[in-house]
């Protein structure tokens, strides 16, 4: 979930190569990155990633679990993600299928990676929001120290910071709620908390298959975890004004009760217009009403709206 709150991942080979027949499920090591996992079986990072549902730059966390592609399998996820052309047809054909694939999803919106120099109160400054609301946010402590390499979400469209384009170090999580953890949940999984809570399963399976793959241990380059990418500071507001219960940080399950709660009230607060609330979702709804959609966010709606042929319409 890449956007504000409301009114506020050394390089270790694999023992094995994937096999020549069939992907082989990997359990992440400490210190692993999409690129040593994909380097060790001679794939590329671009082709992990779209084998898992995962954008290039996306974090893995010790103990989830990635999918490694044989070669003919990778190419094949790269085809139906739209990074490569599709082969041509041997026999002439009326007219082009439909496409079912959704592209890859936008970068991260606002993603930053603090470097040496950098203080919670300059980068607030220049986003133009409090110390308190970027420090809820990303759930910080407003009077801690700031690490660096501490992965952040800035407002929608903040102008880049000072140090942005400094050589990053390597990128720490946050520790706050909600917790990024080893386990993959199903679209029916998603869809059965939508239905609970009266939003379009479709919809919600969708934006959860765009955000993470259903993947509950991915951490993304603005800070968003878990299945439904949800951030600490939205996880907070989420359980203070949304939720009857009170939602378990470490469950993929309540990762996806929190990301449709918000979604829902997406729906609401936007009269319905899916949209709207997709493109509220990804951007902001504040900032989508106040800047309108950035060309990132409507690639992301029309991403989001393309992938839910796959979950039932």
């Amino acid at each position: 979930m890449r956007r504000f709150v409301p009114p506020l991942t050394i390089l270790l080979s694999l023992s094995l190569a994937a096999p020549a027949t069939a992907e082989v499920a990997h359990t992440v090591q400490p210190g692993e990155t999409l690129w040593s996992i994909a380097a060790a079986n001679n794939l590329t990072t671009r082709t992990v990633a779209a084998h898992n549902g995962l954008v290039e730059d996306a974090q893995v966390v010790q103990g989830s679990t990635v999918r490694v592609p044989t070669v003919v399998e990778g190419y094949a996820s790269l085809q139906r993600t739209g990074l490569v052309a599709a082969p041509a047809a041997s026999a002439p054909v009326a007219a082009a299928a439909p496409a079912t694939a959704a592209a890859p999803a936008p970068p991260a919106q606002g993603g930053y990676t603090v470097r040496v120099g950098d203080t919670l109160s300059g980068l607030a400054a220049g986003a133009g929001v409090s110390v308190s609301a970027m420090a809820a946010m990303n759930g910080l402590d407003p009077q801690g120290t700031l690490v660096a390499g501490t992965v952040i979400k800035l407002p929608a469209g903040a102008a880049a910071p000072a140090r942005s384009g400094a050589p990053a170090p390597a990128p720490v999580v946050p520790a706050a709620a909600p917790a990024p953890t080893a386990a993959r949940l199903g679209a029916g999984d998603v869809q059965a908390v939508a239905s609970e809570y009266g939003v379009s399963p479709s919809l919600a399976a969708a934006i959860a298959y765009q955000e993470s793959g259903f993947n509950n241990g991915m951490v993304s380059s603005a800070n968003a975890r878990g299945v439904m990418q949800v951030m600490p500071g939205t996880w907070d507001w989420v359980q203070g004004n949304l939720a009857t219960h009170t939602l378990d940080p470490n469950s993929a399950t309540d990762n996806v009760h929190a990301g449709v709660l918000y979604l829902r009230r997406l729906l609401q607060d936007s009269g319905g217009d899916e949209s709207t609330a997709i493109a509220g979702y990804y951007q902001g709804l504040a900032s989508v009403r106040n800047r309108g959609q950035f060309d990132d966010t409507q690639r992301y709606v029309a991403n989001v709206q393309a992938l839910r042929s796959r979950f039932g319409g």
